[in-house]
């Protein structure tokens, strides 16, 4: 009976350790993905201006050492000054105000998998009737391994 169990304990043990083994060639991704909005086509930039009732196009360069997984854009109003900014340049600030009927738009975008770069051309239309007034376009960028840049620009829609 000992030696069953000695066997059975045996065995469990080299289960247990071949599974924790890692492959040597494979190295951890311990890098975070980039948002670049400095070339000439990106937009929004810190301070941009979107009018009521017009589309606008979405454009950054998006990079990752590995692999990139997914975009997510959340534009919301920032009637109260609060603050997400991740950009140095302030943006002249409307006098605080409750909203009445703010723009909210939030979506998460898939990445087309095995891409290190990509520049997403995203629609967004600015409806007619939303609020005027300070806003916060969010970038939230994933890459595969989960790992998260977030870009918080300062936006005014009129």
């Amino acid at each position: 009976m000992k030696k069953i169990i000695s066997c059975v304990l045996l065995l469990a043990t080299i289960l247990l350790l071949s599974n924790c083994s890692k492959d040597k060639d494979t190295p951890i991704d311990t890098t975070y993905p980039e948002i670049n909005i400095t070339t000439p086509d990106a937009f929004p930039k810190q301070c941009s201006i979107l009018k009521r009732g017009e589309k606008i196009v979405f454009r950054a360069m998006l990079s990752d050492n590995a692999q990139l997984g997914s975009v997510s854009l959340d534009i919301h109003h920032n009637f109260d000054h609060h603050t997400h900014s991740t950009e140095v340049e302030s943006c002249g600030l409307d006098p605080k105000k409750s909203p009445v009927t703010p723009f909210l738009f939030i979506q998460s975008f898939p990445i087309p998998a095995g891409l290190k770069t990509y520049q997403p051309a995203i629609d967004i239309t600015v409806p007619a009737n939303v609020d005027p007034g300070d806003y916060h376009f969010m970038i939230r960028l994933t890459d595969k391994e989960g790992w998260q840049t977030i870009k918080g620009l300062s936006i005014k829609i009129i």
